[in-house]
C-alpha cells in the first residue's frame, strides 16, 4: 500500500470516528427524548420518518453539490447543517414544540445526512484509486466501520448514561459540540482526489444529468437496479427496529427511567460493528458470491426479528439483538463493495446517493406504519411485523444475483470508469483466480 493511500484511509477513518461519535450520543435515547417532549409513538415515528422525507427530498439536489462543487464541500456542508439542526432539537425539547415543528426540523435535520450519503464513500473510493490502492474494498470499509462501532459504543453508552445523570437534552449539546469540531477537521485534511468537479453548467441542468444518471447507471443497471429495489423493504425496517428496541428494552426491564439501559440497544450495535468490519473480508471468503451472503442474512435477520417480537426475557431480547445486529454488520461492507464495483467514478457519489435515498423512501411508509402497530398491538407485534416486510427484500437480491455481474465476484478496489460495451464491469476489475470462486 503506498503512502498516500494509506493516509487517505486514514482520514477516511478519522471522519467516520467523528461522525459515528457526534450522532451516537443521540442514538441510544433519540426515541425516549422524543417520548419524553410530549409526543406519541405514531408522532415520534412520524418525526423519525420526516427526517427519512427530508433525505429522499434532498439526496438528488445534495448529489449535485458533491459531483459538481466537490465532496469535501458537501462534508463541511453537512457538519453544519446537522450541528444547527441538533440544537434546533434541544430547542424544541425545552419548550415542548408541537408535533409540526418536529416534522420540519426533522426534515432538514435529513438534508444535513443527504451532503454526507454517498459523497464520503465516493471521495474515498477515487481517491484510493488516484492513490493506486489494489486492495479489497471490503477491508477498509470494513476497518472504517470497526472504528464507528468503537465509536457508536463509547457515544451511546456515555449518551445514555449522561442522560441519566443529567437530563435527556445534554447529549444533544454534545452532539452539536462534536459536529462543529469534524468540521474544522475536514477542512483542513480532507482534500478531494482522483476528481474533478463539473462546474462548466447549470445547477438546474446538472440536476437534470445526474438524476439521468442515477436512472441509467442506477435503475437500468439490472445487478444495481435489484439492488436498490430492495433496500426500501430492508433499510426501512431496520431504522424503525433501531429505535424501536429502546423503548421495548426498557419495557422488558421493568424501569421506564433506566436510560442506561435504554442505550444498550446503540451499545450492542456498535460492538457488532466492530464485529463486522473486522470479520467482513473473511465472510465474503466463504462465499462464492456476494448475493450469497445478502440473500441468506436478510432471511436470518427477518427470522430473527419475528422472535424478538414474541420473547418476554429481557436477556433473550438482547441476545436475538446481537444476533440481528451482527448479520446486519457483517454484511453491509459486503453490500457497499458489491455496489462500488458496478458504479462508474464520474456517477458515483450520486448513485449512492440515490440508493440511499431508495432506502429512506421505505422508512417514510414503514417508521410510522410499524410505529402505530406498537401503539395498537405492542412493540413486540410491530417487530414481529417488521421480520414479513424485510422479507420482500429477499427476491430483490436473488434478482440481482441472477444477472451474473462481475462485481458479485470481484474482490478489487475498482477503476475511474465503466468500459460502455459492458455495464456492469467497473474498469481494472478482474475476477479473482479459479480457486477463489470455489471458497
Amino acid at each position: 500500500m503506498t503512502t498516500q493511500a494509506r493516509r487517505i484511509q486514514g482520514v477516511y477513518i478519522t471522519l467516520m470516528l467523528g461522525n459515528t461519535l457526534a450522532a451516537s450520543f443521540i442514538w441510544g435515547i433519540n426515541t425516549l427524548f422524543l417520548l419524553d417532549a410530549g409526543l406519541s409513538n405514531l408522532e415520534a415515528f412520524a418525526a423519525n420518518a420526516f427526517f427519512t422525507v427530508g433525505m429522499v427530498l434532498f439526496e438528488v439536489p445534495t448529489g449535485v453539490v458533491a459531483d459538481t462543487v466537490g465532496r469535501r464541500a458537501s462534508y463541511l456542508l453537512g457538519t453544519l447543517t446537522l450541528a444547527v439542526t441538533t440544537a434546533l432539537y434541544y430547542l424544541m425539547w425545552q419548550i415542548s414544540a408541537p408535533f409540526w415543528a418536529w416534522a420540519v426540523v426533522s426534515a432538514l435535520l435529513g438534508l444535513g445526512f443527504t451532503f454526507f450519503s454517498g459523497a464520503v464513500e465516493a471521495w474515498l473510493v477515487d481517491a484510493l484509486h488516484f492513490a493506486g490502492y489494489e486492495g479489497s474494498l471490503e477491508a477498509v470499509f470494513g476497518r472504517g466501520q470497526m472504528v464507528s462501532g468503537v465509536a457508536m459504543l463509547g457515544g451511546s453508552v456515555a449518551g445514555g448514561v449522561i442522560a441519566q445523570a443529567t437530563t435527556l437534552g445534554v447529549p444533544m449539546l454534545l452532539r452539536a459540540g462534536v459536529l462543529v469540531a469534524m468540521f474544522v477537521v475536514a477542512y483542513v485534511l480532507m482534500k478531494d482526489l482522483g476528481f474533478t468537479p463539473d462546474r462548466t453548467t447549470s445547477p438546474l441542468r446538472v440536476m437534470r444529468g445526474i438524476w439521468s444518471a442515477s436512472i441509467e447507471h442506477g435503475l437500468r443497471n439490472p445487478p444495481v437496479r435489484w439492488v436498490m429495489l430492495a433496500a426500501p423493504f430492508a433499510s426501512g425496517v431496520s431504522f424503525y427496529t433501531f429505535y424501536a428496541l429502546q423503548p421495548y428494552l426498557l419495557e422488558l426491564y421493568g424501569d421506564p427511567d433506566a436510560y442506561s439501559v435504554a442505550g444498550l440497544a446503540a451499545a450492542v450495535m456498535a460492538g457488532a460493528q466492530v464485529v463486522g468490519g473486522y470479520s467482513a473480508p473473511r465472510v465474503r471468503l466463504l462465499f462464492r458470491k456476494r448475493t450469497t451472503a445478502l440473500i441468506g442474512a436478510t432471511v436470518i435477520s427477518a427470522g430473527v426479528l419475528g422472535l424478538l417480537g414474541v420473547t418476554e426475557a429481557f436477556w433473550a431480547a438482547l441476545v436475538l439483538l446481537v444476533v440481528w445486529a451482527l448479520l446486519g454488520a457483517a454484511l453491509m461492507p459486503i453490500r457497499q463493495a458489491y455496489l462500488n464495483d458496478m458504479i462508474p467514478s464520474k456517477q458515483r457519489a450520486t448513485v449512492l446517493s440515490f440508493d440511499s435515498l431508495m432506502g429512506n423512501a421505505g422508512g417514510v411508509v414503514i417508521q410510522p406504519a410499524l410505529g402505530r402497530a406498537a401503539d395498537v398491538y405492542g412493540y413486540g407485534t410491530s417487530l414481529a411485523l417488521g421480520g414479513l416486510i424485510q422479507l420482500v427484500a429477499a427476491p430483490f437480491l436473488v434478482g440481482s444475483r441472477r444477472q451474473g455481474a462481475p462485481a458479485d465476484v470481484a474482490v478489487t478496489v475498482p477503476g475511474s470508469s465503466v468500459e460502455p460495451d459492458s455495464p456492469t464491469s467497473p474498469a481494472g476489475v478482474d475476477a479473482p483466480p479459479d480457486e477463489e470462486l470455489q471458497r
